[in-house]
């Protein structure tokens, strides 16, 4: 099982900023929802497995958590693996720009055209190719154990996009909360299949 999970609140998060590379910490909050998140992981997943994060700190943090939840009795911990190809869309000039904030029409433009860049930055298309390739590489492993990926929203939405054989324009039609969790098995006569999106009621105790 592929299992795909988005990092707790960050600071950026909070702020309602728009947050790519930007290497934002959790919150309070995000904190309490990774500890969250490392519990429902370990009630539904056997060890040893596989763990691959984004190197941004909001992720690291989050699979700190993640990790420390499904050591086992004998302290051994998952096997951890930094993969870039995770991160975070690239915003470019508008990384850390509140969405109010952008120029009249370019939410549009943005949402209208896949291969739209900010300025500086990194299409949707762009996204959806390397996570693509990241996720054709864990198939194998995914379909033999549990693969864990922490990471962030436009890059678990790529990769729930190329599980349904969609365009990264799909994207857009996607919501995705912090601390969820998605699924995709791999290995089956029909490949990858999308099996949950969005699980978050294991948040429902790290409220405010």
């Amino acid at each position: 099982m592929l299992l795909l999970v988005r990092h707790g609140e960050s600071e950026a998060n909070a702020a309602g900023l728009l947050v790519g590379r930007i290497d934002s910490p959790l919150t309070e909050l995000g904190r309490r929802q990774a500890v969250a998140l490392g519990e429902a992981l370990a009630a539904a997943v056997t060890t040893p497995c596989l763990l691959v994060t984004s190197p941004l700190r909001r992720v690291v943090e989050t699979a700190e958590e993640v990790a420390s939840a499904l050591t086992d009795p004998d302290g051994d911990r998952p096997q951890v693996r930094v993969d870039d190809r995770f991160v975070e869309l690239d915003y470019g000039d508008l990384d850390g720009v509140a969405p109010r904030d952008l120029a009249p029409g370019l939410w549009d433009s943005w949402r209208s055209e896949p291969g739209w860049r900010p300025p500086g930055g990194e299409t949707l298309e762009e996204v959806g190719a390397r996570v693509a390739a990241a996720c054709e590489e864990l198939a194998g492993e995914a379909s033999r154990g549990n693969v864990i990926v922490v990471s962030h929203v436009s890059p678990i939405k790529a990769a729930v996009s190329w599980a349904l054989g969609g365009g990264s324009e799909l994207s857009w039609r996607l919501s995705l909360g912090v601390a969820s969790i998605t699924r995709i098995t791999t290995g089956g006569p029909l490949g990858p299949v999308l099996a949950s999106f969005n699980e978050t009621d294991h948040l429902a105790g790290a409220s405010r």
